[in-house]
Parts: C-alpha cells; structure tokens; sequence
C-alpha cells in the first residue's frame, strides 16, 4: 500500500521535478553565458591596457591636456544616465544614436527602431562632450560609463566604399568623388553630378579609394574612414565597454545590462555583414600588394589595440 501511494506521489510530482530541473538548467546555460561573456569583455579592456603601455602607441599624447575640444567631437553624452559613447561612423553608430536619442527624450522609453534617419543624422539633437568646460569634462570621463564600439578596419573601409561611392551620394561626389576621379582614375573632365557619372558609367574603384588614402597629399582624413585610435582616444580615455561588431547583438545586450536599462530598451538590430571573406579577398585583390602593406601600416593601431587579427593573407607576397 505505502509503495502504491510513493508511486502515486512520484508521479504527481514528477512532472514539477522536470520543470524544476529545466529551469536550473537554463539558469546554468545563462550564467556560463554571462561569465563567458564578462571575461571576453575583461580580454578586450586588458588587451587595450596592454597595448597602451607600449611606447610606440603612447607616444606625443599623455593625458587628456593633450587633446583639443575639436578631437572630443565624436564623444557624445548623455547626463541623465550618466553615460558617454564615443561613435564610430560605419560601426553601428546609426543604432546607438538612435538609443541616446530615445534615452535623452526619457520615459517611456520609445522604440529606438520609430526615430527617422534624418533625426539621428542631425548633430544638433546630441549632447558632446566638447561643449562643457575641461574640468567637467574630466569629471564626467571619471564617473560616467564610457564605451565605443569598432569593427574589423580593413572591412569598415569596404563599408564606407560601398556607402558613399558605389552609391549615388552627391555630398560624397563633391567633397571627394570628383577629385579621386580626376587624380586617380585619369578623368580630367569627371561629371558634374553624382548621378551623370554613374550614368555616363563613370565610377571610382576600390583601388581609386585606397590610392586617395595612401596618397600623403590627402588632408585629415574623413570620419567615415579615420582611424579608431584618432576618433576615440583609447589610450587617453579608459573605457569601461569596447564592442565589436561581429559581435553586435550580444555586447549590446551585455552592455544594456550593465546600464541598468535591458528592461527598458531593445536595441534595433545590426545590419547584416554583407562583406564575406570572399568579397574581402576580392576588392582586396585590385589592390596592388605593396600598396596593400602600406595600408595596413596606416590602420596597424587599430588592428592591434583592438585585437583584430594582422590579415596575413592579404599582406604576404
């Protein structure tokens, strides 16, 4: 009799021990995430800090005296929260803009995905670190939360060519496209306009673009293509998040968390990487090998601040 009733108990609280056991086994799966997740956060920040202490990258600059409010400008804050985000043009900039932007108006917090393009594009809707005195700019880069987020530098270049000059973007055409045309490309008399150009079927090559930028004569370069480490001043500002990404959706949930606002926010989702290692092999590959070198010299600090692999592949004879 005893035994027919611990089998009817077993059975009835059989199906409560498995959801029981679910749950701790999903509550394990997250914490092992989270971990994981923790110490590659941990690798990134100490491998910045490694590479900072190195001469050769903290050479000519030793503290924050030594940059210009014009060198801030990409620093943009927010108080409320108290958070800075250094932006990176063509490294998801576009979605955390969006996120301050949402942030700054308050609660409720709105979708970020609901706030138009040309919102986010305006620089007169941000707050920059530029804009206060220097000592509560040194106040703010002590307490507030600092991150930036990078990319592979060989692909963001890739990115930025297909953006402003594989597509019809007049303000890009002007300011540069008429003048690699006419330097590199032998087209003396280039269109007008962005749109006669393509027309007529004249285009600037992935090479074209690279011969601008290796070219010295070229002036500072443009903040779709200048480098990290001139934008964000890793090695002057300690930053408490560095994101990648090729690893978008997890570092922006991780970093949400840790601003306390996962609950509030969901953050637009990343674009999906359209430039495979084929197509980077491809481009690439217009590109004269020495000329190739001379380029990763150009971009080597942020290859190696950021522990993105040196593209051997691209660089060896």
């Amino acid at each position: 009799m005893g035994s027919s009733k611990g089998l009817l108990l077993l059975l009835a609280l059989g199906p409560m021990i498995l959801i029981m056991l679910s749950f701790y086994q999903w509550d394990r799966i997250w914490e092992k995430r989270a971990e994981r997740l923790r110490r590659r956060q941990e690798l990134r920040k100490q491998l910045l800090r490694n590479m900072c202490d190195q001469e050769e990258f903290s050479k000519g600059k030793h503290s924050l005296e030594d940059i210009s409010d014009k060198q801030l400008e990409h620093l943009i804050v927010d108080d409320k929260h108290g958070i800075i985000y250094c932006y990176v043009p063509k490294v998801a900039c576009t979605n955390w803009k969006k996120v301050f932007l949402v942030l700054k108006q308050g609660q409720p917090y709105q979708d970020p995905m609901s706030i138009p393009s040309e919102v986010v594009h305006n620089k007169n809707k941000y707050t920059f670190l530029k804009g206060f005195p220097r000592p509560e700019v040194k106040a703010k880069l002590k307490r507030y939360t600092k991150f930036l987020y990078v990319r592979d530098p060989f692909v963001r270049l890739i990115s930025a060519y297909r953006d402003k000059f594989q597509k019809e973007n007049q303000v890009f055409y002007r300011l540069y496209g008429q003048k690699i045309l006419r330097t590199y490309a032998n087209q003396s008399n280039p269109a007008k306009t962005v749109h006669e150009a393509f027309a007529s079927g004249m285009h600037i090559s992935f090479y074209n673009f690279i011969q601008y930028l290796l070219d010295p004569r070229t002036p500072p370069f443009d903040e779709h293509w200048r480098q990290f480490n001139s934008l964000c001043h890793p090695c002057l500002i300690k930053y408490d998040f560095i994101g990648h990404q090729e690893t978008f959706q997890e570092d922006g949930e991780q970093l949400l968390k840790m601003l306390s606002l996962e609950n509030h926010i969901r953050l637009p989702p990343a674009y999906e990487n359209m430039t495979s290692l084929n197509s980077v092999l491809d481009l690439f590959g217009t590109v004269p090998l020495e000329d190739r070198r001379k380029l990763y010299k150009l971009y080597e600090e942020d290859f190696r601040l950021f522990g993105y692999r040196k593209p051997v592949e691209l660089l060896d004879g």
